[in-house]
């Protein structure tokens, strides 16, 4: 296969998707960053058919549900375009099955842990990271310009510093979709009103929540990471992918990757190791030891339940008529509901993507034979229903 990733180092999915294929022991392109001109171009004319046309694959099946089609995207053989970094696991298991072991275990216990712990991180571990660049790293990141970079290639002259200015403020109005709601009186010194933190009418702020969760989770994956080579034991997983998207994504942000560095050394260290395709050659069994069991409790207190609240939040707005949700609706005040997280009060827009992924999960809990399932409550401390 002739493979290509289209997507940014910004993008904690095109991490992760990249350490997928390097654990697949598979090459491939980065573009835009690593493609000339006419390569770029070639690839935007295939993906940008493939959204017009609906061609755009979610292996093995799309589901309504879905965002579609997001970054990063996997093109191959320059025919084919397939995107969602979770599900191109399980394409990979399929079609190119990493030589240590799959990328979501065949024992159905572990492969359950696995696709728990993927799309917790996928889902909530998303709101720690952004926040963590935009806010914890405000005065200090370089994102936009390291984005106008990656495509300078398709940008005329000047190109590069608009796409850089524009991204950031993006980025920073995006905050509280992605559940980063400042105070009404925050002020960071030296930052311009278009990348502060912005506050919502209505909203709770959830900095200091988010400011815990995160630190929480490095605390709570520092000895477990520091006991084992990964997550799950001696190979690495979709899990471990999922975890150095996310926490890898903040290595070039100056201000969190130095707090993290200094919290949780070996976490950092991982992440480095991750990133220079360290993991590429692990091997070695999986196995869900009790070590696991303070990482699940934090996932069960937490991802668990914003996905429940999120899950009936949208039957009850669809229920009353709603019929647009996800970041549009955010953007114009509709299908948002109230919730609380640790006790913490949070206002959020109701999201079919996340819909679908705990139903998946629930689904795959309930598939689970006695065994299996028996093994996965000795580390997760509750059911899910």
């Amino acid at each position: 296969m002739r493979l290509a990733v289209w997507g940014s180092e910004l993008s904690p999915y095109t991490l992760k998707l990249r350490a997928l294929l390097a654990a697949a022991a598979l090459p491939h392109r980065l573009l835009p960053a690593q493609g000339g001109r006419w390569e770029n171009l070639h690839a935007l004319y295939l993906i940008e058919r493939g959204k017009r046309r609906r061609s755009i694959e979610r292996w093995p099946a799309a589901d309504p549900l879905d965002e579609y089609p997001l970054v990063p995207f996997l093109l191959v053989d320059e025919r084919r375009v397939l995107y969602d970094s979770s599900a191109l696991a399980l394409w990979l298991d399929r079609v190119h099955p990493p030589a240590a072991g799959p990328l979501v275990p065949e024992d159905a216990a572990l492969a359950f842990v696995v696709r728990l712990l993927d799309e917790a991180f996928d889902e909530l571990g998303l709101y720690l990271v952004h926040h963590a660049r935009w806010v914890t790293s405000a005065a200090t990141n370089d994102a936009g310009a390291r984005l106008g970079r990656e495509f300078a290639a398709l940008l005329p002259p000047g190109g590069q510093a608009v796409m850089a200015r524009r991204f950031a403020r993006r980025q920073v109005r995006r905050l509280p979709y992605l559940f980063s709601v400042a105070a009404a009186d925050l002020a960071l010194p030296g930052l311009p009103p278009e990348l502060t933190p912005p506050a919502r009418a209505g909203f709770p702020p959830t900095h200091a929540l988010l400011d815990d969760l995160r630190a929480t989770l490095l605390a709570t994956v520092e000895p477990l990471l520091a006991a084992q080579p990964f997550l799950l034991g001696e190979r690495f997983t979709l899990a471990d992918a999922s975890l150095y998207g996310q926490l890898g994504m903040n290595l070039k942000d100056p201000t969190a990757a130095e707090d993290m560095r200094r919290v949780a050394p070996t976490t950092f260290r991982w992440l480095c190791r991750v990133r220079d395709d360290g993991h590429a050659a692990s091997r070695g069994a999986l196995v869900l030891s009790d070590r696991l069991r303070p990482l699940l409790e934090l996932v069960d207190r937490t991802f668990v339940p914003l996905m429940a609240q999120n899950e009936s939040a949208y039957e009850h707005l669809r229920a009353a008529g709603e019929t647009r949700f996800n970041e549009w609706a955010f953007d114009h005040g509709r299908a948002l509901y109230d919730g609380t997280l640790l006790g913490v009060p949070f206002r959020a827009v109701a999201k079919t993507f996340q819909v679908r992924v705990w139903r998946d999960l629930r689904a795959a809990w309930t598939a689970l034979d006695a065994d299996a399932r028996g093994r996965v409550r000795r580390v997760l401390p509750t059911e899910l229903r």
